[in-house]
């Protein structure tokens, strides 16, 4: 039998929740949606790469076909964004550091590895690169983005980690809270990349935060509800900024040993709060909706910051006019196509639809 989650932990595991649909839009519709297309002009960002991994450069507008619900919808706009793009639309990569979430000595490996990713090829970055530090006791967001690869490294060296006063040993209240932290710092993150132009790849470094898939835990109905509103609200606060979301766990040692194979069930998008569960707001599920990837490895971690990075050497921006909802918040599946064979396309999956005339309220 399931239990319910109850009691002062489900309350502080959704105080989050809440406030992120509050800061960055309701569970129901907005209070006045203009009608006409251009209010309803989605831009998404796209990544193909070949066989072997590598960005394929010099395709054009013809060569994409977009799918809505299924439906094919016109592409209005089409930029190819390469290397040196224009200041007006730079690629940029921010380096998420996860101190929530990682004990000190790998945080002590994984800093080596950054360092290594940054002093490749003499210290000279394909893309501009800031770095981000994520405590339980602050949340550190550089402010300036540089190609310096060793004067980005040199003040990896001069960072101090932040005491972490959350740790796994405090049970499902320690998980309750670091999930909370984690969240709240993604929101942090996605409203101020949202003040900033051109396209932004975040590279979440870390094992991610508890999704309690897989186990006995479940939400009420009112958590199923506050849960669904900020998977909206998400997923719009995504977009609005251009941000793609990759997770890159360094070791492999997920939170729970069900989450690998459990996050995989919720990557379909959530189309009501019915189907809402604790494992919707997970970080590798984020990361696929946004078009990112998901790498579970003890590997390379300085390979596969370089892996991720490379979506935004030679990737594409397009534009369409999105359909209007039936009704609040109604999902929408994208899916987009290439005229050649054996590509691989990564792109935002889906958007959530308004109503074209929405009634203030």
């Amino acid at each position: 039998m399931r239990a319910r989650y109850g009691g002062c932990v489900l309350l502080f595991c959704l105080s989050f929740t809440a406030g992120f649909a509050q800061r960055n839009g309701p569970a129901g519709p907005p209070a006045s949606v203009p009608s006409g297309g251009a209010s309803r002009r989605i831009t998404l960002d796209v990544a193909v790469t070949d066989k072997s991994g590598k960005p394929v450069a010099g395709l054009q507008q013809n060569d994409f076909t977009l799918l809505d619900n299924k439906q094919p919808q016109r592409i209005v706009s089409f930029r190819a964004e390469e290397k040196g793009a224009a200041p007006d639309a730079p690629v940029e990569v921010v380096l998420v550091a996860d101190e929530i979430n990682t004990g000190y000595l790998n945080l002590v490996a994984d800093r080596d590895e950054i360092e290594k990713f940054l002093r490749r090829d003499g210290g000279e970055l394909a893309l501009p690169v800031s770095m981000v530090f994520l405590s339980d006791t602050v949340t550190s967001i550089g402010r300036a983005s540089s190609r310096d690869g060793n004067a980005l490294a040199a003040s990896l060296d001069a960072h101090k980690f932040g005491l972490r006063a959350v740790g796994s040993a405090q049970g499902l209240f320690g998980d309750a809270e670091r999930r909370e932290l984690s969240l709240r710092a993604l929101d942090q993150l996605l409203n101020y990349e949202a003040t900033r132009p051109g396209r932004k790849l975040v590279v979440w470094i870390g094992p991610g935060w508890p999704l309690f898939a897989g186990s006995t835990v479940t939400p009420s109905w009112k958590g199923q509800q506050a849960i669904f509103g900020s998977v909206v609200a998400c997923s719009d606060s995504l977009r609005r900024a251009r941000t793609t979301l990759y997770d890159v766990n360094p070791r492999g040692n997920w939170q729970d040993t069900m989450e690998k194979v459990a996050y995989e069930r919720f990557l379909t998008g959530l189309r009501t709060a019915k189907q809402a569960q604790f494992g919707s707001l997970g970080l590798q599920v984020l990361a696929y909706q946004s078009g990112g990837r998901s790498f579970d490895s003890s590997g390379d971690l300085a390979g596969l910051i370089a892996t991720c990075v490379m979506d935004g050497t030679d990737s594409y921006a397009l534009s369409f006019d999105g359909l209007p909802g039936a009704g609040p918040n109604e999902y929408h599946e994208l899916e987009l196509k290439t005229s050649t064979r054996d590509l691989t396309v990564r792109a935002p999956s889906g958007y959530y639809a308004q109503p074209e005339h929405a009634s203030a309220r």
